[in-house]
């Protein structure tokens, strides 16, 4: 089983971080952004609220919190790639 993600409390923290948005957001801000960090981790944080908080996760995490999505949104990722 992978290592759970790590909570920062603010992702002003992490230096250096490039954060992007999905192509596919909308303007009313409904998304998350996500950022790959040194080590091999991936920030994700909420487009709302910038300075929050963020998770780091490993990419066996990161696999495992994407299995866990229902199927069509799933597939709508893999189509994207």
């Amino acid at each position: 089983m992978p290592a759970p993600p790590v909570h920062v409390p603010s992702s002003t923290s992490l230096h250096g971080a490039q954060w992007r948005r999905s192509s596919r957001s909308t303007g009313m801000n409904n998304c998350v952004e996500t950022a790959f960090l040194d080590a091999g981790l991936l920030a994700v944080r909420d487009s709302k609220r910038t300075d929050g908080p963020a998770l780091l996760f490993g990419a066996r995490a990161w696999r495992s919190f994407l299995s866990g999505l229902p199927v069509e949104l799933d597939e709508a990722l893999d189509s994207r790639s």
